[in-house]
């Protein structure tokens, strides 16, 4: 047989590490998903997930909740896929779950309910702190480090599994190595691949040096090898057509299927504040244009004095965030005004994006954006840029150009004086997801019991 020079560079060494005892004949017999886990398992050490390693989470749930499906967890380590063992990989997404979901009141959430219940002359703006200067946060996450990775050390290399085999890969990682797709093709194994956006090459300004180059091969091997892609939205699906053509490269059927909420989303809570405010959750990095609706927020602070809203950016530092830093720190204004937080799970920010005015979604580009479809599952009025995934997603969202600093100062002072509603509006979930995923798989119990929960709804703002 000849190899495809691709797969020269990337070993699957797949099937069991010990001998199956005989109550796992007909576990053999199941299609057998082995599930790309590499970005979960490398989350552990995380107090709150960001948008992709949700995906990785529900994916990892609904595996192992399938029975006539065998997962077969797995990462990648230096171009190979090693095996980890189902029952504690099952064990970390189940502790996943509780930290991220949250239950109780933190630390984190009671400063800030501390300070949106402030009298406005005594109040004093809330910063994250970097993780470096917070001793008992950074050992906490070395503990759980050091555990996940001794846990991966001992991971073992995979042979031969049984026949009716698929790959799935839904967080972008290993996908620039191409000898590893290649080496699958080889042996037979249909892959799966998510690709959430294509923004590193399409707005390589807003990315970190050489992130467009690795993603364009990661998009690039996953048009060459993948037999089926899945999308998060349309714009997504014809950005990456696009992509395809403009490089002459195979395009894959592409199937496009919306991400859901978590259940927490659907039961809303609220902050009771002094005064009105305002929430923004994502990664504070430019794309996000924070550096804009801060100067929104100095501009409201100028016309309105002590009356002006409150503002709260919930998300981690991330890439190219100096000028939003600069405003947070430098600018009088907005020093009582305006409060970052990092880490709050999800139970947390339920009642934080519940009581807050209006959630604002201001982004330059985006290749869908789950805090949009969160505030609109729970009826919180939403003020969103005019883009293509906004239109797409939440039509029923106060749009205003991403760079229309009036037409953002009006519908904010809108919200805050409370004229602003919220409109009822279709949010798709995950059993709909994955009913599109189980079609492309070809298995026959996609979704299992489906809740009340887990139903799509027509969610319209609850009683204020």
């Amino acid at each position: 047989m000849v190899m495809h020079p691709d797969a020269r560079r990337g070993r699957i060494l797949i099937g069991a590490r010990r001998v199956r005892r005989a109550g796992e004949l007909e576990d053999a017999m199941a299609a057998t998903v082995l599930f790309d886990a590499t970005r979960l398992v490398t989350r552990t050490h995380r107090d709150a997930p960001t948008g992709v390693d949700r995906v990785c989470l529900a994916y990892a749930e609904w595996l192992l909740g399938l029975e006539d499906v065998r997962i077969e967890p797995v990462r990648s380590r230096r171009g190979d896929l090693v095996s980890l063992d189902r029952a504690w990989f099952s064990g970390v997404c189940a502790d996943l779950r509780r930290r991220w979901s949250g239950s109780g009141s933190s630390a984190a959430e009671q400063a800030l309910v501390d300070v949106l219940t402030t009298s406005t002359e005594r109040r004093k703006a809330l910063r994250a702190a970097v993780p470096s200067t917070v001793p008992s946060t950074v050992r906490a996450e070395t503990r759980r480090r050091v555990q996940i990775f001794r846990r991966l050390l001992a991971s073992s290399t995979l042979r031969r599994a049984p026949s009716k085999q698929t790959y799935i890969n839904v967080g972008h990682t290993g996908l620039d190595q191409p000898g590893l797709f290649a080496a699958l093709a080889q042996d037979d194994v249909r892959s799966i691949v998510m690709i959430h956006d294509l923004i590193p090459i399409s707005h390589p300004e807003y990315c970190r040096p050489g992130d467009a180059e690795r993603h364009r091969r990661r998009v690039s091997t996953t048009l060459r090898y993948a037999d089926a892609v899945l999308v998060n939205s349309r714009y997504t699906a014809s950005t990456l057509a696009g992509f395809a053509t403009a490089h002459d490269l195979p395009c894959p059927p592409i199937e496009v299927a919306y991400l859901g909420l978590d259940p927490v989303f659907l039961r809303p809570g609220r902050v009771e504040a002094r005064t009105p405010y305002f929430v923004h959750v994502g990664t504070i990095e430019a794309r996000k244009n924070l550096a804009f609706l801060l100067t929104v927020w100095r501009r409201m602070a100028e016309l309105d004095g002590p009356a002006a809203p409150q503002l709260v950016l919930v998300g981690r530092h991330g890439w190219e965030n100096e000028a939003v830093l600069d405003l947070l720190e430098r600018a009088p204004r907005l020093q009582s005004l305006v409060h970052h937080v990092a880490d709050l799970s999800d139970s947390a920010l339920v009642r934080l994006m519940s009581g807050a005015r209006a959630v604002l979604a201001p982004s330059s580009v985006e290749g869908f954006d789950l805090p949009s479809l969160e505030a609109s599952a729970l009826g919180t009025p939403l003020i969103a840029s005019d883009i293509d995934v906004h239109r797409e997603l939440v039509p029923h969202a106060r749009l205003v150009d991403p760079i229309d600093g009036p037409g953002w100062l009006a519908a904010i002072r809108e919200a805050a004086a409370g004229r602003l509603t919220a409109a009822a509006a279709p949010i798709p979930d995950w059993a709909g997801h994955f009913e599109v995923v189980a079609r492309v798989l070809g298995v026959d119990s996609p979704v299992g019991r489906r809740t009340p929960e887990d139903r799509a709804l027509v969610i319209g703002p609850p009683a204020r």
